[in-house]
């Protein structure tokens, strides 16, 4: 079987990673890939937004399955246009309908959605720009600390949790005055929920699904979850306060009418599902949906799925994953991220990387790197993630600092702490 894989960061580096290891996989492609993807497969220089250059390819490639791993092209309708083609309409693709993707395009309407199926998640309250004044007034009254969410897709950095009514107000004017353009033209302000958070990953056809392994990620650039959010410092699998009776609670309250309700409305829901959850005292709390897979939480999951991953996407997307159970090992996965100086703030690409060789105790996953002049360097703010498994969760973190500390370049950093927080669970 052919297979396109569309992306460029770590989690399509994790997709090529596994699935590279299926006997069922023929030619492998990644658009547009990276230094990592290039070393197990074939990159082509085509953005994931560019479908009639990614339909060229399919057709020339002669390509079976495409696994779509960012959420843009999914919300611009990659599905609905493979749909359209009489000429792509064998080609499996792995990805939701536009119509579905709005759980994650649109904050507002995931609110709605989650509030038509009594799927439980905080208080929230939507504004716009004419609705400023009254948005203000709102959050005046609002208990602290408070969350605003940009409405679109901001690339992980639309939410802020204020601390004071005066941090809040301003928050929402800059939003809704542009600071992250279309995204903000809608803002929700969002009750905070105090708990500790955790994520839940489901591969559906639209009518069954698979459960994958859990995860927790770290958002904050600095230890100890502190300073501005990133996409992602690092991440644990599996989560020790995620245990048989929290996760039958999240299947039966979250995942069960999410898929009845996707279904219910009529979408083509075939694809990653990403629950991003806040365990309240022992209960489940949806804070956010995405409909692909996470990343780093990907570099995580992964490398715990012992199942074959082409058999698990085919299933998918011919609809046929009734009955299926993944195997999951049961070791655990830690994954440290290095991150380009100054991230997630403005940063200097191009720096020569080194040390790549010496890191073959754990599973290294390029995500922002490319190849000039001979050299791995870097492309991106983060930069590598590093997969650390051990029979124990201190195991794992350890493998993956020890790696850490031997690749470099300039500017480099990463959180040394990474899952020493969940130590208290065990």
């Amino acid at each position: 079987m052919n297979i396109l894989i569309l992306g460029a960061g770590g989690r399509e580096h994790a997709f090529a990673w596994k699935i590279r290891q299926s006997p069922r996989c023929g030619q492998l492609y990644v658009a547009p890939g990276n230094a990592g993807t290039a070393a197990i497969a074939t990159n082509e220089p085509i953005a994931v937004t560019d479908f009639d250059a990614i339909s060229a390819l399919v057709l020339e490639r002669r390509i079976d399955l495409v696994l779509v791993g960012p959420e843009e092209p999914l919300v611009r309708g990659i599905r609905n246009h493979f749909r359209s083609r009489p000429d792509l309409a064998h080609v499996l693709l792995v990805g939701p309908d536009a119509a579905g993707a709005r759980l994650e395009g649109s904050k507002d309407w995931a609110k709605a959605f989650m509030r038509e199926n009594d799927i439980p998640t905080a208080r929230s309250a939507t504004f716009t720009a004419p609705s400023l004044d009254e948005g203000l007034a709102y959050l005046r009254t609002h208990s602290l600390p408070v969350v605003l969410k940009a409405d679109g897709l901001a690339a992980g950095k639309g939410v802020v949790i204020a601390a004071s009514h005066e941090e809040a107000e301003t928050t929402l004017r800059n939003m809704l005055g542009g600071q992250f353009g279309e995204a903000s033209r809608k803002v929700v302000v969002e009750e905070f929920l105090a708990g500790i958070e955790l994520s839940v990953f489901v591969l559906t056809d639209g009518r069954d699904y698979v459960l994958l392994p859990e995860a927790k990620d770290y958002k904050r650039v600095g230890e100890d979850d502190t300073g501005p959010n990133t996409g992602g410092m690092g991440a644990v699998s599996p989560v020790p306060f995620a245990d048989v009776d929290f996760l039958a609670k999240v299947d039966e309250r979250i995942v069960k009418p999410t898929v009845a309700g996707l279904q219910g409305a009529g979408m083509d829901y075939v694809g990653f599902l990403f629950i991003g959850l806040m365990n309240v005292g022992g209960d489940p709390y949806v804070i956010e949906y995405n409909v692909r897979m996470g990343d780093p939480e990907t570099e995580v999951v992964l490398p715990r799925l012992r199942s074959d991953l082409v058999t698990l996407l085919e299933a998918a997307a011919r609809k046929e994953l009734a009955g299926v159970q993944p195997e999951v090992d049961p070791h655990t996965a830690v994954t440290v991220m290095l991150v380009s100086g100054g991230y997630p703030g403005p940063y200097e690409k191009g720096k020569v990387m080194t040390g790549l060789e010496a890191t073959e105790s754990v599973i290294s996953f390029h995500a922002g790197t490319k190849l000039a002049a001979g050299n791995v360097v870097t492309d991106g703010g983060r930069v590598l993630a590093l997969t650390g498994m051990g029979a124990t969760l201190e195991e794992a973190a350890a493998k993956a600092r020890a790696a850490a500390e031997k690749v470099d370049f300039e500017g480099k950093y990463f959180r040394r702490d990474i899952g020493t927080d969940l130590l208290a669970y065990l």
